[in-house]
């Protein structure tokens, strides 16, 4: 499929642009600047429309290949995101060595959101790589979603949930890294927007964290997107 049939710029521009904004915390109109100097004009809203189009659509292609290493102890955690003048919540994951396990973008929290964001997160994985002991706040809700995952058997029945707050130190860090991105769009106009978007930044985090084989530079990065989607 070419993901890029009627787009008036060449692939390498489009994700270039994608890749910058989500990467490094800077806003449309700093990346029109800087694509300018380059010599090619681009608008800031054409830029916009790129990484919601594109953001999650590399994050498709590539979710296979960034699975964490191990899988026996969780970090899972929830951070505040403003849309539309609204905080939500992003339910966020992370292994022992901090790298990314899952996310989940909800307008609630709740035992019903925590228990979306666990089954998402165990979904795709194996028995044996699925958890065995999940650190927790002092939240309720992750009481709740645990043990129901627990008897409809998507986790196992050995799981143990942990709710301690200094243990949580690997994902709180990783929140304040993944809101430095996020400050520069100053709030999120829709739903679905914040949801492109923060695919975008996950991704590039993943990338900074070398959760992918075999990307060890950025070049290696850029030669990993653009295979994804055959460019």
């Amino acid at each position: 499929m070419n993901h890029f049939r009627y787009r008036q710029f060449p692939p390498a521009i489009i994700l270039w642009a994608v890749r910058w904004y989500c990467k490094y915390g800077i806003s449309y109109r700093e990346l029109e600047e800087m694509l300018e100097e380059r010599g090619i004009q681009v608008d800031h809203t054409t830029m916009y429309r790129w990484v919601i189009a594109f953001a999650p659509l590399i994050m498709q292609e590539l979710k296979k290949h960034w699975k964490p290493r191990t899988y026996k102890s969780w970090r899972v955690d929830e951070t505040y995101i403003k849309v539309k003048g609204k905080w939500h919540y992003l339910y966020r994951a992370v292994d022992k060595e901090g790298k990314t396990v899952d996310f989940y973008l909800s307008k609630t929290r709740n035992t019903r959101d925590a228990t979306k964001f666990l089954e998402k997160a165990v979904k795709c994985l194996k028995k044996c790589e699925k958890p065995l002991v999940i650190y927790t706040d002092k939240h309720k809700a992750y009481n709740g979603a645990i043990r129901k995952l627990r008897l409809n058997g998507k986790l196992p029945k050995e799981v143990k949930h942990k709710q301690v707050k200094y243990m949580n130190n690997i994902v709180e860090q990783d929140h304040g890294k993944l809101k430095r991105l996020i400050k520069p769009t100053l709030g999120f106009k829709t739903f679905d927007t914040a949801k492109s978007t923060l695919c975008g930044f996950e991704l590039m985090r993943m990338f900074k964290k070398r959760q992918f084989k075999g990307v060890r530079s950025v070049q290696d990065e850029v030669r990993f997107i653009s295979q994804a989607l055959a460019c």
